[in-house]
């Protein structure tokens, strides 16, 4: 019975090749989108999955409050580490301090390359589940060792072995290599970590490091642990609470609450307001798997609209059948077979267009997804899936089509009546009220993107490049690589920073000033710069000057920027001074020399902070930032500094960045999203005029003879263009009247995360209107133009 239903399914396909080829095409893309943004999801859900103690892992993070608002984020003081160790070991298996992943020139031979890494203590590799190629898990047991990843161990060694080999770091310290590791994949964190060096290591090449070790105050350090099987995070968050209990009286001014921040929400569930947990990207999981079903089910309307819309075609077999004693359920199961059948055809062709597109979805989404052929998850899903969409689509269609009295069919005077009509009207309406309301949200989340780019960021970034400075051979030579870079005349000025331009690496506090408000709890981004700060990054002065390398006093000088001063609550600050009552004797004041307009380093979504820009007198540069020449090419000012660079550092990889780049990258998230919005809003116009062309192409066949006697009678084109397009015009005005205010309620609830957004403007509905509506009558006009052009004789031969 099953292969007789297939048998007359695909007769019926073949006959109706057009209204055959708009179903499948359409359930295809559906298909094709949904499984792309399935695949995507997945990705986004088994983050961190490399790490088989995924669930156990956490960071510590901490919590401070400062003037009533509470700010979270991972830097802890060292001393912490000590603390669980002595009196809270029983809760954890691993205990592991570690290094920021920063870069580092790793050379070997003639080979001196730039890569990231962390330094951390020895129970790292178990931790992280490092599968270990060569050499020893325990690679970091020795502090003069280093274990690097197989990507790593291939630039540096090609096929030798380096087991045994010795790596100089940063041009200055030789490292044994004790192990190679499989890299970790790209949907994980600790992916940019190449190599592990000792924190042992890094501890004893850095005594400020070592001086901080009784420091309650210095949140420079971060803190990762496994917690041991018979307890919780919960559990373990209630215990090192109580940490603060060690600390000095001033230093719990900010209230320090130390918790475990699982590694499963690292990447999904990031975010934090006033010291709560309130979502990350799983917001964007949701978002598109919304948008799946969406799209989907515009699809699913379309199969559903063509065939109810072609139920007189089917009325005639459907009587037929009735009266050679075909039961309903048979002529349902008829019905569903071929929905079965269309969604299987359309399944084939979705799966060949994912794997046609995925390479392209995978740079888009920054993804690196492969299709899951040996997954029978995937494939018992997709199977599932299949039927579920067949019965669907196909239900409605079957249930309405088996219900036709045989009597009144075959004698002739079957109508399907004045509503029949309507649940098409109202399918199509939700069809276009969907690809509204996803045009809507997707200009207002470019228009956001662009509002945040297009905010000054109080510094010109064109033409600034930034060099990073990683090795001691830098020390005292600043003035020298500047003096030199001028002269080359690749460029114009240079300065140095203790953090790159686009971030802060830095907070203070506990300073005085004259009229401090009793109980002010201040935090400011801290940063050190060279006399030439100013006039390298093009930053505009408000009040006073720059520093200068005229004035010897400047070395205990410092500039605010305009959020400082209206933080500090200060007027006409230029000449009056701080005070670090934690700085040695005699204590030297700080003096306020200028105030800068506010330079975006941080999130360009977010308020500016308060920042100290101070003179760096130990010339302990992190960054060579470098005023181009703008008379001269981009290429020809690298090749001078790289030139110029080599001469100074021959050992040393010439590595650069440009700031505007850098700044960019800001925006990368919202633009990944802003983008795979716009692939799957452009799928949902798509599909939506594929089934308004098919529905249009219905019409126009069903009022062929009418088009015919109206002609005949002197209608002009336009006039019956008119009569077969207004419908579908009203459908069309109905979803943009329904659609907008939906699509304006749900973008400014997201827009309410950004502190900075924009407005939803008038003009983007105005654009999401005229657009749906230009998109119909294109869609429409070509059978309407078709029908109203033909030949009147032809048409009323029809029947």
């Amino acid at each position: 019975m099953f292969k007789n239903y297939i048998k007359i399914a695909f007769r019926n396909l073949l006959k109706n090749k057009v209204y055959s080829l708009i179903n499948i095409l359409g359930l295809a893309i559906g298909i094709t989108a949904t499984v792309m943004i399935g695949l995507w999801i997945n990705d986004e859900l088994n983050y961190n999955d490399f790490f088989e103690d995924k669930e156990t892992i956490a960071q510590i993070f901490q919590n401070q409050t400062n003037n009533g608002k509470t700010e979270t984020g991972p830097s802890i003081p060292r001393p912490l580490e000590f603390a669980i160790r002595k009196d809270y070991a029983d809760n954890f298996k691993h205990i592991v301090m570690s290094s920021w992943t920063q870069s580092r020139y790793l050379k070997y031979g003639d080979i001196n390359i730039n890569i990231n890494g962390n330094f951390m203590q020895e129970d790292a590799p178990e931790m992280l589940s490092l599968e270990i190629i060569s050499g020893v898990k325990n690679g970091i047991d020795d502090q003069k060792s280093i274990m690097i990843s197989e990507s790593i161990a291939k630039s540096l060694f090609k096929d030798q072995n380096p087991i045994g080999k010795i790596i100089k770091v940063n041009n200055t310290a030789d490292l044994l290599v004790s192990a190679v590791y499989k890299d970790i994949p790209i949907n994980n964190d600790f992916y940019e970590t190449k190599f592990i060096g000792s924190w042992d290591f890094y501890v004893s090449e850095r005594p400020w490091i070592q001086n901080a070790k009784t420091s309650w105050g210095n949140n420079s350090f971060q803190l990762f642990v496994q917690i041991n099987e018979n307890t919780t995070m919960d559990a373990v968050t209630a215990k090192i609470i109580d940490v603060k209990k060690r600390m000095a009286p001033d230093e719990v001014e900010f209230n320090p609450q130390m918790f475990l921040f699982p590694m499963k929400d690292w990447y999904l569930r990031s975010n934090f307001e006033n010291g709560i947990q309130v979502g990350g990207r799983i917001e964007n999981v949701w978002l598109f798997g919304i948008i799946g079903v969406f799209v989907l089910l515009l699809a699913c309307i379309n199969f559903i609209n063509l065939s109810t819309a072609r139920s007189e075609k089917r009325a005639i077999e459907v009587g037929i059948r009735k009266s050679i004693g075909s039961k309903r359920s048979q002529l349902i199961a008829q019905f569903l077979s071929e929905s079965f059948l269309i969604v299987l055809l359309s399944f084939i062709l979705a799966i060949g267009l994912v794997l046609l597109f995925l390479n392209g979805f995978n740079n888009l989404a920054s993804k690196e997804i492969i299709f899951p052929w040996s997954d029978f998850q995937f494939w018992g899903v997709s199977f599932l899936f299949i039927i579920i969409i067949s019965f669907l689509a196909g239900s409605y269609p079957a249930l309405y089509l088996s219900s036709f009295n045989p009597v009144t069919v075959l004698k002739g005077t079957f109508k399907t009546g004045r509503y029949a009509a309507l649940p098409r009207k109202i399918l199509v309406v939700t069809q276009f009220t969907v690809s509204v309301a996803l045009i809507i949200g997707t200009m207002v989340v470019m228009n956001q993107i662009d509002f945040a780019k297009n905010r000054p960021a109080g510094y010109n970034k064109e033409g600034l490049v930034q060099i990073p400075v990683m090795s001691s051979e830098f020390l005292g030579k600043s003035d020298v690589m500047r003096n030199q870079f001028i002269a080359s005349g690749a460029v114009t000025e240079m300065a140095t920073t203790s953090s790159p331009t686009t971030s802060v690496w830095s907070n203070s506090g506990g300073y005085t000033w004259e009229g401090k408000p009793p109980g002010f709890q201040e935090n400011f981004a801290y940063t050190h710069v060279s006399y030439e700060f100013v006039e390298a990054l093009g930053l505009k002065i408000i009040d006073g000057r720059g520093f200068s390398r005229k004035f010897a006093s400047d070395s205990t000088a410092i500039i605010l920027n305009k959020t400082a001063v209206d933080y500090m609550g200060i007027k006409d600050p230029v000449g009056k001074y701080l005070r670090d009552p934690d700085t040695d004797e005699p204590n030297p004041p700080l003096k306020i020399i200028g105030v800068i307009d506010d330079m975006i380093m941080q999130s360009p979504y977010s308020p500016v902070k308060q920042s100290i820009y101070a003179f760096d007198i130990n010339d302990g540069a992190a960054y060579f930032n470098l005023r181009l020449n703008p008379n001269k090419s981009i290429a020809d000012n690298l090749a001078i500094i790289k030139k110029t660079f080599k001469a100074n550092f021959p050992s040393l990889p010439f590595e650069y960045q440009f700031v505007d780049e850098e700044y960019g990258r800001k925006f990368r998230s919202e633009e990944r999203i802003a983008n795979l919005s716009k692939v799957f809003t452009l799928l949902a116009i798509f599909i939506s005029c594929l089934g308004l062309f098919g529905l249009a192409s219905f019409v126009a066949e069903q009022r062929t003879k009418e088009i015919g006697i109206r002609k005949t009678l002197g209608a002009s084109v336009s006039q019956l263009w008119v009569l077969l397009s207004k419908d579908f015009l009203k459908l069309v005005v109905i979803s943009l009247l329904i659609g907008s205010p939906i699509a304006y309620l749900m973008m400014n609830q997201w827009l309410q995360k950004f502190t900075y957004r924009t407005n939803i403007s008038w003009s983007v509905f105005a654009i999401a209107c005229v657009g749906a509506l230009i998109i119909t009558l294109i869609t429409v006009s070509y059978q309407a133009i078709k029908s109203a052009t033909s030949n009147p004789v032809d048409s009323l031969k029809t029947e």
